[in-house]
């Protein structure tokens, strides 16, 4: 069998900084406090836990050390985290601070944010907390009508597009070009798409990847955004396409009988997984 596996499999620079910082932390103290898990692996979050990392959900159950997570918080708990006396380790992803910033100049400018991404993940709920009043959560297309409403109502004819750092590139250019066709030739458009490269990257490698082989395996963590828009895109392009977060989870009765089979993991992926996988198959 032949094995291609994606160059860039594996952790970005934003989990690798995260977790390589934590790991650091947690050498000389033991039992620090992360708020929301570091990054979206359950294999990466298990051996931190094991060094003495405590996942809590509320600020008000941490102890006087918190780690702030790659995907970042919303504004009002670092203010909370200041009010508790609580010494902060952010370890956010610098691409997610950059948005951040982002909307808080285009806020002060007086624009209407409409940012792209699922409602949901943790990212999009600390990044909407810096986009002020006049924002809208965009998860998909379809959003688009009652989106352009909350912006008729608001009165404001500046508008921002932006997005989560790991969304789909295809469907955030297929909503901005939906919104463009929307909005009246008054309006003051901005549209920055914050997708960071790694998760352009590994998209394109894996729509490649996808379309030569018999079979694609994407490895990561089932609750990982990137990880699952990776799953989408090959699954498009080869029917025999399986997402599993380590080698335990491989179909092997599935897959065995394929002579080109593909890799491609998610940006929060540790390579021992990937590595893992890649031996057990052969």
């Amino acid at each position: 069998m032949e094995i291609i596996v994606g160059k860039t499999a594996g952790f970005c620079y934003g989990v690798q900084n995260a977790v390589t910082k934590t790991e650091e932390l947690l050498k000389d103290n033991k039992n620090i406090c992360c708020l929301g898990e570091l990054v979206h692996n359950g294999e990466v979050i298990k051996k931190l836990e094991k060094k003495g990392l405590n996942v809590v959900e509320n600020i008000e159950n941490a102890n006087d050390k918190v780690i702030i997570r790659a995907h970042g918080i919303p504004k009002e708990i670092y203010n909370k985290a200041q009010k508790l006396n609580i010494e902060i380790f952010d370890y956010t992803c610098p691409n997610v601070l950059k948005i951040h910033k982002i909307a808080e100049e285009y806020v002060k400018n007086g624009y209407f944010i409409f940012l792209i991404g699922k409602k949901e993940h943790p990212e999009i709920i600390g990044t909407i907390s810096f986009c002020g009043n006049n924002s809208y959560v965009l998860e998909k297309a379809d959003d688009t009508p009652e989106a352009i409403e909350k912006f008729n109502e608001s009165h404001i004819n500046r508008l921002l597009i932006i997005a989560q750092t790991t969304y789909s590139l295809e469907n955030f250019k297929l909503i901005a070009e939906n919104i463009k066709k929307e909005i009246t030739s008054n309006v003051e458009l901005v549209i920055k798409n914050t997708i960071c490269n790694a998760t352009k990257i590994r998209q394109e490698e894996t729509n490649k990847i996808s379309k030569e082989v018999e079979c694609m395996i994407i490895v990561g963590g089932k609750n990982s955004s990137n990880t699952k828009k990776l799953y989408d895109i090959a699954k498009i392009n080869c029917p025999n396409a399986f997402i599993v977060e380590n080698k335990d989870e491989l179909p092997i009765e599935k897959i065995k009988d394929f002579e080109k089979l593909g890799i491609m993991a998610g940006a929060s992926t540790p390579s021992e997984s990937i590595k893992d996988i890649i031996e057990l198959i052969r």
